[in-house]
Parts: structure tokens; sequence; C-alpha cells
């Protein structure tokens, strides 16, 4: 026996009438909270960055989302007194096991408020430098120079000091160069200020900074400070400091090495040392 419906019944029904209400409801919130927090994130891209119009726009639509929810279990009839009280209980165990998520998350929005860095920076957390992948609510996404792939807790970012490398359009490079005891210093230090002018990637505005910096065990110490952009970092690198050897070889300018002298004592004999020809004459 084939079983009929009464369609009539059906959609006449108060209880059907009034969850065919709730759905209609639901589905048109969300497609409305939808629609404004991507008109949200569209308005905050003119004063944030993509990712943080994003975050907000998941804040936005979470928030909604949760509203939303209270809503239509209040439409149901389903009693919220129980319901919140059973959420709070559960809340609480949850809060005591989840105390580190809670501490990233509130880490991450103040990251988010402060906004040290972007993502495409290049950061130093700690040992770990490499390029801001991604910023999220409980963690940030690193990849190394070497290509890996670094998580870092939002609650690290906020305790250990970061420096974002990219941050300013322009850097310094210092390079700690050491000459012998013997050599002029004023013509070490012109030898420098000529390098700097003729490397191209090096800037004129702010000056490079030389400075005759100590007196070493083994050297006169400087300082070699050279303005860049921050593009340009490798480029810089690999001629100044080829650049730099280059003209001191032809300028006879020594760059020592640290010697070690052996000494065992007034009371004993100098150590007695052969020396010994490496191509002796064939007979």
């Amino acid at each position: 026996m084939i079983a009929t419906f009464n369609w009539n019944e059906i959609f006449n029904n108060p209880e059907t009438e009034h969850t065919f209400r709730v759905v209609v409801y639901t589905l048109l919130s969300l497609l409305l909270l939808y629609t404004v927090s991507f008109v949200a994130s569209r308005i905050l891209l003119k004063r944030l960055s993509p990712h943080y119009a994003a975050l907000v726009r998941k804040l936005i639509f979470y928030i909604g989302a949760s509203i939303i929810l209270v809503s239509v279990m209040v439409e149901m009839g389903i009693n919220l007194t129980g319901v919140l009280a059973t959420a709070g209980v559960a809340g609480l165990a949850i809060g005591f096991a989840a105390q580190t998520s809670l501490s990233n998350l509130i880490s991450g929005l103040f990251l988010i408020g402060e906004k040290p860095f972007q993502i495409g920076d290049l950061v130093r957390v700690n040992d770990i430098l490499g390029v801001v992948e991604s910023i999220d609510l409980l963690s940030i996404k690193i990849r190394t120079l070497d290509n890996l792939f670094v998580r870092i807790p939002n609650e690290a970012m906020i305790k250990d000091p970061v420096t974002n490398v990219t941050r300013f359009p322009i850097r310094r490079m210092d390079i700690e160069i050491g000459v012998a005891y013997k050599e002029d210093v004023g013509r070490v230090m012109e030898i420098l200020e000529e390098l700097a002018a003729a490397n191209p990637y090096a800037l004129d505005d702010p000056a490079p900074l030389i400075l005759f910096n100590n007196f070493g065990d083994s050297a006169l110490q400087f300082k070699f400070g050279l303005w860049f952009e921050k593009s340009n970092y490798l480029k810089l690198r690999n001629s100044i400091m080829r650049e730099i050897k280059e003209r001191f070889d032809r300028e006879g300018i020594e760059i020592p090495f640290p010697h070690l002298t052996l000494y065992s004592g007034s009371a004993t004999d100098p150590f007695p040392v052969d020396l010994k020809d490496r191509n002796p004459p064939k007979s």
C-alpha cells in the first residue's frame, strides 16, 4: 500500500509553518550577516592591511552568527536558562583547560591593535628570522629564509622581543673591519669613504658612518656603516665586501688575523725548530 501525503495539512500545520518561518529567518539572517561582514571588510581595507581586514570580517561574522543562534533557540522555544547554565559550567571547564589558547587569542587581539608588522615583513623572533606569511588570532606563521615553516604562538610574540627588519624603507649595514697597527688611520678612513661613494647600492643621504672604533688585540678596529634601500641588502653586501678586499689589496693595507705565541716559561729552553726542504734535490 502506497502512503499518500496531504500537503495541505502539512503546510497548514502551525508547527510546520513556524519551523519554515524559523528556517527562512535563519537563512536570511546569515545572508545579511555575510553581506555586512563583507562590506565592512571592504571599508576597512582603506585603513588596515588585507589580513587585518579579513580578521575583523571573521570576528564580525562569528559574533553575528552567535546572536543568530541564540535568536533561533529562543524562537524554537528552547529554555536558555538550562542551556546557559550548562554552557557556563562547560565554559569554565574549557577555560581552565584552554588557558594557553585564550592567552594566545587575547595576544592576537593586541597584535591586531598594535600592528607591529604585517604580511610580507621580514621579522626576527629570538633566533628565528623569516617572512610573515599569516597573522591569525592564535599564532603567526613565518617562512624562514631557508624555506622552513614556523608557527609562533601570539603569546610569544607579545612576551619576546620582535625585530621588524623591513619596517622602514631604508636600513644601515654595519661592517666591522680590522687593519694592522702599522696602517695610516686617516688613509683607511679615506678609502672607506671613497668605496661608499662609488658603490651604486649605498645611499649618499644619510651619509655613511665611518668610525675608528677601538684598539683590538691584533688590529685597529673600524665600523663601516652604509645606508641602503631594504630591497638591496644582498646586492650591497656582496659588492661592498669584495670591493673592500680588492681595494685594500691594491693599497697594500693589511687585514691581520689573530696570532698565537707559545711561551713555555723562563726556566725552559726554547723549542727546537728544524726546517726541512719540502722538495729536496734529486741525487
